[in-house]
């Protein structure tokens, strides 16, 4: 009892010692709350015909139906493949690519100039896909971009990159790496800015060169970054968000270009079937959370550092 009563009157002293810290935490804490766990309550529409006018607790349930109608749907593989596909092309294209522009801007002396290209490389973060797929128009259009000029001008057939299955993905990926892949670097930038200065002193008196110093201390200082981001990143595998597939999506590149998230919108938004979406939603979840699980668990078991 005596030991209850220390821990209490401990936890008491810690908290008004630290009270501004959490102060500071509670907008963070309030949105958590009320934009991803307080919804999560409305998960439950995907085993019911949910209808608004009857609300969440009076909809008949149906069970499983929702989800036995996703996976028997003629389009549900190509719809897994395509989202799989542009998940793995930014696995592979454009997650080491923020992880490379901070090791160049690590390697930067000068800090003025540092900091110029780093706010050139951030503005794109902050403009819309509506725009970043609008200049992407105007440079690719067959109608005068300067892209198919400057093919037309060498003698070749103009491409309508715009309109092809074959471009599609190429398009997504660069203009998701154009978009946010300076973004990304800030996370790496603030792991590298904890690194010791004296290792590097210690690293070039022992003779070793730049690249040395880079492959013995930068990246094994960034090493349980880039695995906690990987496996959060393979949470998000079925998701590519619905706005700016449906920016590039046309008549021409559907079979390759329709996702999870734009089918969620056709199906739930602008036919009504919440349900359903809500269904194919909570599937998506699931696939992420497995991942995730594997991911950490894998990650632990090399004696990595994992999310939890």
């Amino acid at each position: 009892m005596q030991r209850i009563q220390n821990n209490q009157r401990s936890w008491r002293r810690d908290l008004l010692r630290d009270r501004w810290l959490y102060v500071m935490l509670l907008p963070g804490i309030i949105y958590f709350l009320v934009y991803k766990y307080l919804p999560m309550w409305g998960v439950i529409i995907a085993f019911q015909n949910y209808s608004p006018a009857l609300g969440i607790l009076d909809s008949a349930w149906v069970g499983l139906k929702h989800f036995n109608r996703l996976f028997s749907e003629p389009t549900f593989w190509q719809l897994f493949r395509n989202t799989l596909l542009l998940s793995l092309y930014q696995i592979v294209f454009f997650f080491p690519i923020p992880i490379i522009l901070a090791l160049m801007l690590n390697e930067l002396k000068n800090q003025v100039f540092k900091r110029f290209v780093q706010t050139i490389i951030y503005i794109p973060h902050f403009v819309s896909w509506v725009v970043i797929v609008g200049i992407s128009y105007l440079f690719l259009t067959p109608e005068g971009g300067f892209i198919n000029e400057a093919i037309a001008a060498t003698g070749n057939d103009k491409v309508n990159f715009l309109m092809s299955e074959d471009w599609f993905r190429t398009l997504q990926i660069g203009q998701v790496i154009w978009k946010e892949a300076g973004w990304g670097t800030i996370i790496f930038l603030a792991a590298l800015a904890g690194v010791d200065p004296q290792l590097y002193e210690a690293a070039r008196m022992d003779g070793a060169n730049r690249w040395r110093q880079l492959w013995h201390i930068t990246l094994p200082a960034l090493k349980s970054t880039i695995i906690i981001l990987f496996i959060l990143r393979l949470g998000d595998i079925l998701e590519q968000g619905a706005e700016h597939i449906l920016l590039l999506l046309n008549a021409l590149n559907r079979q390759v270009g329709e996702v999870f998230d734009t089918y969620v919108y056709t199906v739930g938004l602008l036919q009504g079937n919440f349900s359903y979406s809500a269904a194919v939603g909570l599937f998506k979840s699931l696939v992420g959370l497995i991942l995730v699980l594997v991911a950490n668990y894998t990650a632990k078991k090399a004696g990595e550092e994992g999310v939890f």
